[in-house]
């Protein structure tokens, strides 16, 4: 038998197309969250709900099975049919984006590993990916069923987990790419590696507090900077929950977090980037002024999102800047590890 690779231009690019297709996933689910339109199919089908309504009457059974949730009776009593289609449709791409993501996964990594191309060290990993890819459905499904009883949105705390869910994947799925175009980062053992991956954390801690922000429609109050309506504490911080509860359950605790997590990851950035130009390493130098870039871009859109009180539009430019700044502290990560 041939002996598999130590490296694999292949694999690399299946994992690039696969990682777009998560990133297109976040963006899609993140405008399915603020159309408000992940409650508009009530059912759990993973193989015969990704044929949409073909008929008239089809249309009408879904939007029967819709008028019977919490969010129909009590926040979109009289919606038309041509209402209802509009957030149909967005769920039931955000779903199809899905299962496109796991045909398009599971396929090639079937015909890859019967030719023997991809490299040993990365089955198992490959292998694991595919399963949080399984999971990834289900808890998207296990979101959605909260906001199906006694409520009219999901819960936050799950809207959390998905969306944490999704960035571990994208950043499992940038590491194996690294790893499949370079062959296996060595362990960086250095105070430098510490930090980088400290910082990644940081912006994936920043990317959760975000989640919650949504889930709780908190970007559409408090619409002022630098202060929260005149204040540095907002009114009603706690609302009478304790902190703990206030951190994930009160709109102006969950708000401020976010806010004051933003100014963390831009003090954070610029010691990182001050500590990679110390290094004199080309690399690591154009690294640290790419984070610098990215992290101040976010920190506008952010700013700019929040006074205008979260539109759609600055609402995607700003998850996705939150994208593109997790692949980039990822990258970041995988050239300190190398250099350290």
């Amino acid at each position: 038998m041939a002996v598999a690779p130590e490296t694999s231009k292949p694999v690399f690019w299946w994992l690039v197309v696969i990682g777009a297709m998560v990133c297109a996933m976040i963006l899609v689910g993140g405008a399915t969250r603020l159309t408000d339109s992940g409650l508009s199919i009530t059912e759990w089908k993973p193989v015969t709900g990704a044929i949409p309504p073909l008929s008239l009457e089809a249309w009408q059974e879904e939007f029967d099975l819709y008028r019977a949730s919490p969010e129909y009776q009590l926040q979109n009593r009289g919606m038309s049919l041509a209402e209802f289609e509009f957030i149909y449709w967005w769920e039931w791409g955000h779903r199809f984006l899905g299962r496109m993501i796991g045909l398009v996964f599971f396929v090639p990594l079937v015909v890859f590993w019967i030719r023997n191309q991809i490299p040993t060290r990365m089955k198992p990993r490959l292998v694991g990916l595919l399963a949080l890819g399984g999971l990834q459905g289900f808890v998207g499904w296990w979101m959605v069923a909260s906001g199906l009883v006694d409520r009219v949105d999901v819960s936050q705390y799950r809207l959390a987990a998905h969306l944490s869910l999704a960035f571990v994947i994208l950043g499992a799925t940038l590491w194996l790419a690294l790893e499949a175009r370079n062959g296996p980062a060595r362990r960086g053992q250095g105070q430098l590696t510490k930090w980088a991956l400290a910082f990644w954390g940081l912006i994936f801690v920043q990317v959760a507090l975000g989640a919650f922000v949504a889930g709780l429609d908190a970007g559409r109050i408090f619409n002022t900077w630098p202060l929260m309506d005149g204040r540095l504490i907002p009114e009603g911080y706690l609302g009478g929950m304790s902190w703990f509860q206030a951190a994930f359950e009160s709109r102006p605790a969950v708000q401020l977090h976010h806010r004051w997590t933003g100014y963390l990851v831009a003090i954070a950035t610029l010691f990182l980037m001050f500590a990679l130009r110390r290094t004199g390493l080309p690399t690591l130098r154009k690294s640290a002024h790419g984070l610098v870039m990215l992290v101040g871009l976010q920190v506008v859109l952010g700013i700019v999102t929040l006074m205008l009180a979260a539109p759609l539009w600055l609402s995607l430019m700003h998850q996705g800047g939150a994208i593109a700044l997790f692949l980039f502290a990822g990258l970041t990560t995988w050239r300190v590890r190398i250099a350290d």
